[in-house]
């Protein structure tokens, strides 16, 4: 469970970096990147609480 809090730590400072010093100058594909980078921390939050459900179990 600590290496995915790590990966997961690390999406989100990578998500907090892009934001503040790289945003794209265009509106509408900046939006679209925020949109598909939040969905893919969506998903990897829903892929820890499986797997942590999955350990709980056995």
């Amino acid at each position: 469970m600590k290496k995915q809090l790590i990966i997961f730590a690390i999406l989100i400072a990578g998500f907090i970096i892009y934001n503040l010093f790289f945003p794209m100058e265009d509106d509408k594909f900046n939006t679209i990147f925020n949109i598909i980078y939040a969905s893919i921390l969506f998903g990897y939050i829903s892929y820890m609480a499986y797997s942590l459900l999955k350990t709980m179990k056995k």
